[in-house]
């Protein structure tokens, strides 16, 4: 069993069952999902663009992306309607506690000026967002062999019912959050 995920188990649930007064484990907020997605716009002009974003995506996430599609078209843009421009990847079970440790524990701290995660990103139902600059932050991305520095979202869904719920859950789970990093 993975790290994260024994320790949701063993720590998490009972100080969580302490701090909300559940009455039944399964009111307790746990992790849905991990969503990893790149926008790529220069993709509208060049086709090997999009195919590096989906290299760098999948040696990071260890699973082949799903490439994205423009939903209209938008003329400034140069965009049309079914066009690539992205790609993304749903994380789940085992290989979502294992990318949630090494994002927490190697990742994060590599981040440049790095001054603890906004507490802000939250969308009002416990599911966090934070957009990372570059995609070098992680171990597994060879500096030389990449075209152009990337960013890239990662989205965590929990089943929390509000923020605090969600953002108590990935304090324990040891997520930087602004607050706890002044204390």
């Amino acid at each position: 069993m993975n790290r994260m995920k024994e320790k949701y188990k063993s720590e998490i649930m009972s100080q969580l069952m302490k701090h909300f007064e559940f009455k039944n484990v399964h009111q307790l907020p746990k992790l849905e999902k991990i969503i990893v997605s790149m926008g790529v716009g220069e993709a509208t002009q060049t086709k090997v663009s999009l195919d590096h974003a989906v290299k760098d995506m999948t040696q990071i996430t260890g699973r082949k992306p799903i490439v994205t599609k423009a939903r209209k078209s938008i003329s400034n843009f140069k965009l049309r309607q079914g066009m690539p421009i992205g790609c993304k990847v749903t994380l789940r079970d085992e290989v979502m506690y294992e990318f949630l440790d090494r994002l927490i524990t190697i990742v994060i701290p590599r981040v440049r000026d790095f001054r603890g995660l906004s507490n802000e990103s939250f969308d009002g139902r416990g599911n966090y967002s934070m957009g990372i600059k570059e995609q070098t932050v992680f171990p597994e991305i060879v500096y030389d062999k990449i075209d152009k520095i990337r960013g890239m979202n990662i989205s965590i869904v929990t089943t929390a019912n509000s923020d605090e719920e969600g953002r108590e859950l990935l304090r324990l789970f040891g997520m930087p959050l602004k607050r706890d990093v002044q204390e």
